[in-house]
């Protein structure tokens, strides 16, 4: 390439530096040694190109080089003012999309409704210094909460230190943080306290500020289920999960009692492997019988008793472990499934196309006739693929035999019934929700998202609660890369102002120089 093109290409990227560098300091990176270094390298560029080319200017008194000067000046100044145009409205109109695997920038669903749902406006003050480390990520989390209802939502920042009767209210020692959370107005209102929280924590404050009063959760415990208070295999996660979502769990012997409490909001079987006694089966016949709520969670290779109770509301549990040889984890008594039925409890897992994972299930004959109770209506809420069996010998056998049940097998299932003429009514229907393996409330599988939400939701559903028929803040693996204030001035620098700008100028110079043959 001969010299003169050098310095032709020099002359446009030298105007385009030193006319964008008010732009560099006042919009896109506010450092003065880059709008400086800007103007210095253009008007450089510049002079090269004019000490290349003083011939050609010496005759720039000619008409056609003249429209030519005056058309190149012309043509960089519009192609600035695009630039400069495109910057201002990207800085207005700044749309964002949240393109992370797990959406760790994105409000869940079940944040997104609760929102909608308040009542009273919601406000956290933040008694956060600007120095703390989570101060910019938990600044982003208030935004985004402000975006989603900014009629509902406000918040507010105070340094602790400046403010030292904020920090003798609240009992704060130097150097501590904290969230408050309130719902209302005045010193009067509801708020409870929390540390730096993240998106789940800070939605389930809200919902239970603004909860009427807990529903207690009985877990029934006497024949081997799984424990509350076991961390490893035991609940302790789905315990913590209720806390969270407004609940009360409590374990429950039903030995010696002739019913169920009367606060009951809930009672859950989590894997039973010993059969309940005919007066324990008595008391929870009654109790679904006066419109109480129940999930049963069973598991393969056990029996509880409850065979003819459960059969009351047109449910049979299958013998033996379901099995697919498609839709599964690697084993085909692992399944995994999709199917979902037409009811509510998985409306927002169908919607987000999310996998429910079982190990080792057991499927669920659903009765119609004969059996149930008047007025009893059962439907399948999660189904296998179907290519599912079930499997009487699973120890023995991976393959369906004859005389084995085939096809597409029910794996949770939920049951209802008025009971608005009960004697005794605690509501106005039963509901029951039937699950074919209890392993996926225990703590090492609790983080599997979908089947956290499937069981929440049936908890919603069973005590008549649509607002906790969602998808909760999943668990996050929260890989984000931190920048520092420096690195992101300059990062913003290149992807918005010098990026563009060569762009720009390699065209202009291609232009100009096609322009001059």
């Amino acid at each position: 390439m001969r010299a003169t093109h050098v310095t032709r290409v020099l002359g446009p990227f030298g105007l385009l530096l030193l006319l964008s560098s008010p732009l560099t300091l006042l919009l896109t990176s506010g450092s003065v040694a880059l709008a400086a270094g800007k103007a210095v390298l253009g008007a450089a560029m510049l002079a090269v190109y004019l000490a290349a080319h003083r011939k050609e200017l010496g005759r720039a008194g000619t008409r056609r080089t003249g429209r030519f000067l005056a058309s190149s000046v012309l043509t960089t100044l519009a192609v600035l003012g695009v630039l400069v145009a495109l910057n201002v409205l990207a800085f207005r109109k700044n749309q964002r999309w949240d393109l992370t695997r797990e959406r760790i920038f994105s409000l869940a669903p079940q944040t997104v409704q609760m929102l909608a749902g308040l009542k009273e406006k919601a406000h956290a003050l933040a008694l956060v210094p600007p120095t703390h480390p989570s101060y910019g990520e938990l600044e982003e989390l208030f935004r985004r909460y402000h975006e989603a209802a900014p009629e509902r939502f406000d918040y507010a920042f105070v340094d602790p230190r400046r403010e030292p009767t904020l920090a003798a209210k609240y009992q704060l020692k130097d150097g501590q943080t904290l969230v408050v959370i309130s719902r209302g107005e005045g010193d009067s209102a509801p708020h409870t306290t929390l540390p730096v929280p993240a998106e789940q924590e800070l939605t389930n404050a809200l919902l239970q500020l603004g909860a009427t009063g807990a529903q207690k959760v009985y877990f029934l415990e006497g024949h081997g289920e799984w424990s509350l208070e076991k961390a490893g295999d035991g609940l302790t996660e789905l315990r913590r999960q209720l806390l969270r979502e407004g609940y009360r769990p409590e374990p429950l012997n039903l030995l010696g009692r002739k019913e169920v409490p009367r606060d009951a909001g809930l009672v859950v079987i989590a894997g039973a492997k010993q059969d309940y006694t005919a007066p324990e089966v008595a008391a929870l016949r009654g109790y679904l019988g006066e419109g109480g709520r129940l999930l049963y969670f069973t598991d393969a290779n056990t029996e509880d008793g409850l065979g003819l109770f459960l059969a009351d509301y047109g449910v049979q549990v299958d013998e033996g472990v379901a099995a697919d040889p498609q839709f599964n984890s690697g084993n085909p008594f692992v399944l995994v499934s999709n199917f979902y039925g037409k009811h509510a409890i998985t409306r927002p897992l169908q919607d987000r196309g999310l996998n429910v994972q079982l190990p080792t299930p057991r499927s669920f004959t659903l009765i119609r006739e004969g059996f149930l109770l008047p007025g009893v209506t059962v439907e399948p809420v999660l189904l296998s693929s179907p290519y599912a069996w079930v499997e009487s010998r699973p120890l023995e056998d991976t393959t369906p035999s004859s005389g084995e049940k085939m096809g597409q097998l029910t794996l949770v299932a939920a049951a209802s019934r008025d009971t608005r003429a009960a004697e005794h009514k605690r509501f106005d229907e039963a509901r029951l929700v039937v699950v074919g393996d209890s392993e996926l409330i225990l703590d090492p599988n609790w983080g599997y998202e979908a089947n956290r939400n499937l069981v929440m939701n049936a908890l919603g559903w069973a005590s008549h609660q649509v607002e906790k028929i969602t998808l909760r803040p999943p668990d996050r693996e929260t890989s984000t890369l931190e920048l520092s204030e420096d690195q992101m001035r300059t990062l913003r620098f290149v992807s918005t102002d010098l990026l563009p700008l060569s762009l720009l100028g390699v065209g202009l110079a291609v232009w100009l120089s096609r322009r001059n043959r």
